[in-house]
């Protein structure tokens, strides 16, 4: 089901593209997942200034026809178009790319230093390397033994 769910994603993301771009978006992502007895097909949209929700209509209402013509869906699914919020999953390397400088929050499968979570600034990103800069100094661990990383929001609390 992965393969087809990622073969899913990458059709639509190609159809849905142009659209995104007419409209200034940054397609940030496209998934189709289960969540419970339903499929959900996920597409996050960004922009520099923010994503309201009248921009998630507005994409909704533009690649709902499209969807609906190509027909790349076998069987019933729900429309999410979301922004992918402040505190966002950094998936793919243009993810990581575009949150350099960023707070991050990066889980790993394997311990380094005794330790599967990390936290700090994200520093780069630079041929398959991490770098991290922590409180307690400058790390860098290979993309491949990340199991997780997102942006963290610090809400002064």
């Amino acid at each position: 089901m992965a393969t087809a769910s990622r073969n899913v994603a990458g059709t639509v993301r190609e159809l849905i593209l142009p659209v995104a771009e007419e409209f200034g978006y940054l397609l940030w992502d496209v998934e189709y997942v289960k969540e419970g007895t339903k499929m959900i097909l996920r597409v996050t949209i960004d922009k520099e200034e923010g994503i309201g929700i009248e921009d998630c209509e507005k994409m909704h209402r533009a690649i709902d026809p499209i969807l609906d013509e190509a027909d790349p869906i076998e069987g019933a699914y729900y429309l999410e178009v979301s922004s992918p919020g402040i505190e966002r999953d950094l998936r793919t390397d243009e993810h990581i790319q575009a949150s350099i400088g960023e707070r991050v929050e990066v889980r790993l499968y394997a311990p380094v230093n005794g330790s599967k979570s990390f936290s700090g600034i994200l520093a780069g990103y630079e041929n398959g390397e991490i770098a991290l800069e922590t409180a307690s100094g400058a790390l860098s661990f290979p993309r491949a033994a990340v199991s997780k990383m997102k942006t963290v929001f610090d809400f002064g609390d």
